[in-house]
């Protein structure tokens, strides 16, 4: 969800016979109505996080007095201005900023007087992936403890003077210390108004320094040791962190992305079997982009030619125990990681769907060969080390499959580069294109409605594609889509699934965009592009945080609304504006659905400390990343989008 540009990385091409304009337009003529009342959501569907009590949280969907068929705001418009907008009838407000102190005694923000050990001890910069976990033995939606993830730094933005390509050494520790995960009590506070705890003991820093193990079948392979490390089991931080995801268990799913950018001289590996898989994930062949190499020789691949595979995972961190090793999950594969969400299947077997943020890239789910224990939390911590990782495959005509990613399988044997399970992860996208799979157009969140138990996969954008395919109909891509997925039976762990395109983004007064909202008409359509991160309301409505607008209407990004399923199904309407050049990276409920909180990522972005594009969230510079809350104003009525 970066701004980073990404390059198509392409495998083995596909010929198609098919013509896709008649495929499209047959798919996105079906009109799926289910009307009706709320339906009971199984257990097997993720329930907000329970806490160490594992005592079932309120299952989403059940809302007292059930759901309506549309949803009940005024949406507002796109907008250039330099805050955030809500409709009439709610409120925002910031709730934690880049800099803010999290535990007592830290020193107020001061972009001039920073150092390495303040900001371990502050809020990191760009806030991406959110997670509300409810408080450990309590039902109440207040407090909690919010979870966000920093998934980059831009010393511009950051630093007075600061040179790129000519960092300091202070400047890169700061730049450490900012990325990785904050973990952070939050509570509702006089009256309506929301607010972090400075003296929780949940409080904590998860950075780019932070002790992290290295768990699963890729673990002590040849190719995870380093001269620090030459078990191949512990590994020095977490970079790029951008989705994310939560467990049944309680615990944190957050995701590694563009790892690449942070390392240099993929050129000077002699190994050319090492050197072609640093190709295919992108790692630069000389000079990385923020030149941290210049100080610490682990980002340098002619010094330490293994340590960019040890990157590009999932981490699993448990947020009520601030003393827990992060575990870095091998077994979910090793790729740009946009989303890891978790569902139990009816055998209880957990399943996690994540995507393959580059262009041509691809889907993915895991499937754990053990099942969720009820009662006892902590024999849930290793499930995610052992089970099967599968790529998905898309026909043209709305059916699929998932293929495994399994040593000794199809073409995963020896000849062709891969001697163990282990190979395979570490080189997942190169075993994924052996195996054919469907390449997509930035694959970014992936996540499941726990009302009608499809899969939504979020396609931002391809301004690459030049062959379009039934999954991803539109070259180029301007504007991303989404795709509605229904696994067989609606068992996560099938092996086939149907597909149907729900959303092809653009605007509905530009018969040039080809914009299509599932069964709603342009006049009741809110113009979007480039979706990015979803989630869902207790009704199984879906929201959108938008990465891109700027570049597509020349308008701010924001988050939006949409029915799936009933009369309003498709109609998409905008509920929030963001900031100048900001994203909005995330999006996240609490428990009872009373406020939203969402991640205001990079605003401003461009212009620098010395001419800011934007001056939020304090009317002066720097502009600062920030978690911002949305609440409804109306006490009678308190649910957000009803």
């Amino acid at each position: 969800m970066s701004t980073i540009i990404r390059e198509p990385l392409e495998g083995s091409t596909t010929t198609h016979s098919e013509t896709f304009e008649e495929i499209v337009q047959r798919r996105l003529s079906r009109r799926t109505l289910l009307i009706g009342a709320l339906k009971a959501v199984p257990l097997l569907m993720l329930a907000p996080a329970c806490g160490p009590s594992m005592t079932p949280a309120p299952v989403e969907g059940e809302l007292e007095g059930g759901c309506s068929e549309e949803l009940a705001f005024e949406p507002i418009t796109l907008s250039n201005e330099d805050r955030v907008i809500v409709p009439r009838d709610y409120a925002a407000q910031v709730l934690i900023r880049w800099g803010d102190p999290l535990f007592p005694g830290v020193s107020t923000f001061d972009v001039y007087t920073q150092t390495p050990l303040l900001q371990t001890q502050q809020f990191g910069f760009n806030c991406d992936f959110l997670g509300f976990f409810s408080q450990p033995y309590s039902q109440n939606p207040s407090p909690g403890l919010l979870v966000v993830n920093h998934e980059y730094t831009s010393g511009t933005e950051m630093f007075p003077g600061y040179v790129p390509g000519s960092p300091t050494k202070d400047q890169v520790d700061i730049e450490l210390a900012a990325h990785g995960v904050t973990v952070v009590e939050v509570e509702r506070r006089m009256g309506r108004e929301w607010q972090y705890s400075l003296d929780s003991s949940f409080n904590r820093r998860i950075t780019g320094e932070t002790e992290i193990d290295i768990t699963g079948p890729a673990a002590g392979h040849d190719w995870m040791t380093v001269s620090y490390d030459p078990t191949g089991t512990r590994v020095r931080g977490v970079l790029n962190n951008c989705g994310g995801g939560k467990t049944p268990w309680g615990t944190l799913l957050t995701c590694e992305e563009n790892f690449n950018q942070y390392f240099a001289n993929a050129d000077s590996t002699s190994d050319p079997q090492k050197r072609a898989v640093h190709s295919r994930y992108g790692l630069p062949t000389g000079a990385s982009e923020r030149r941290w190499e210049q100080y610490y020789t682990r980002f340098d691949l002619a010094l330490e030619p293994n340590e960019p595979f040890r990157f590009g995972w999932v981490v699993e961190i448990d947020p009520y125990n601030p003393q827990f090793v992060p575990k870095k999950r091998t077994a979910l594969g090793r790729f740009k990681h946009e989303a890891a969400a978790v569902v139990l299947a009816p055998d209880n077997r957990a399943v996690v769907y994540s995507g393959d943020d580059e262009r041509f890239d691809y889907l993915y789910k895991f499937v754990s060969a053990g099942s969720f224990h009820q009662t006892s939390r902590e024999a849930n911590f290793g499930l995610l080390d052992t089970g099967t990782l599968y790529v998905a495959k898309f026909d043209d005509t709305g059916s699929g499959q998932w293929l495994p990613l399994v040593y000794g399988q199809g073409p995963l044997v020896p000849v062709n580069g891969f001697s163990s399970q282990g190979d395979v992860l570490i080189n997942t996208r190169g075993a994924a294109d052996l195996l054919g799979a469907t390449k997509m157009d930035r694959p970014e969140d992936i996540e499941t409605n726990p009302v009608n138990h499809k899969v939504y996969c979020v396609m931002t954008n391809n301004t690459s594609r030049t062959a379009p395919n039934g999954a991803n109909p539109r070259s180029p891509n301007r504007h991303g889509h989404i795709i509605e997925l229904t696994e067989a039976g609606d068992d996560p762990t099938a092996l086939t699934f149907t597909w149907e395109i729900f959303m092809l983004c653009g605007d509905p007064n530009n018969p040039a965009d080809g914009a299509v909202f599932a069964e709603c008409e342009p006049g009741d359509v809110s113009p979007i592009s480039r979706p990015d991160n979803i989630t869902f309301d207790g009704c199984g409505n879906l929201w959108i945080a938008t990465d891109g607008q700027p570049s597509s209407f020349g308008k701010n990004d924001g988050i939006f609304a949409v029915p799936v399923d009933g009369s309003e199904r498709g109609c998409v309407r905008q509920f929030l504006s963001g900031p100048v050049d900001t994203e909005l990276a995330s999006l996240e409920f609490n428990t009872d659905f009373t406020a939203l909180f969402a991640s205001v990522q990079h605003p401003g972005e461009g212009g620098g400390l010395a001419n800011p594009t934007s001056t939020w969230p304090d009317s002066t510079s720097p502009p600062r990343p920030s978690v911002v809350a949305i609440v409804k104003t109306d006490p009678e009525d308190p649910v957000i989008g009803s």
